[in-house]
């Protein structure tokens, strides 16, 4: 928790809690950028982004992060119609391909994708916060 806390806000944290969809933007190896829908879980006591689904190991998604891709995950929604409220975080950073993980969020079978913020956008969920870059990355 202590990973989660010193890269995130107390409110952030809690919007990551609440939220189960995200989209996670990787790079090909001939450099066109690939973007997809994925279920996601945050690991709080490693402060990382973990990503799993069907055929994991088989998808573009796991091949470019295998590959080496950096990566951008965004998970956003509407607060309020009236008055127009977006909430957002974008996390840059790296990402590994795991095939085995033990210490999972929510403890996701099989592959997954792991992202290790190393900047974070934020806006409409932490007024007290800003975008930063973490954890000595630059993404």
């Amino acid at each position: 928790m202590e990973a989660a806390m010193a890269m995130f806000t107390e409110r952030e944290l809690d919007y990551l809690r609440e939220q189960r969809l995200g989209r996670l933007a990787t790079v090909r190896p001939d450099g066109t950028v690939q973007n997809n829908p994925v279920g996601f879980g945050f690991n709080e006591e490693l402060g990382t982004i973990d990503i799993g689904g069907h055929h994991m190991a088989a998808s573009r998604k796991f091949r470019n992060v295998a590959a080496g891709s950096k990566v951008s995950f965004v998970v956003d929604d509407i607060a309020s119609f009236d008055p127009w409220t977006v909430r957002c975080l974008e996390i840059r950073g790296d990402a590994e391909a795991l095939t085995e993980p033990a210490d999972s969020a929510g403890n996701l079978a099989g592959p997954i994708i792991r992202v290790h913020p190393r900047r974070i956008l934020s806006f409409g969920v932490d007024p007290a916060a800003g975008n930063r870059t973490v954890a000595g990355g630059q993404a």
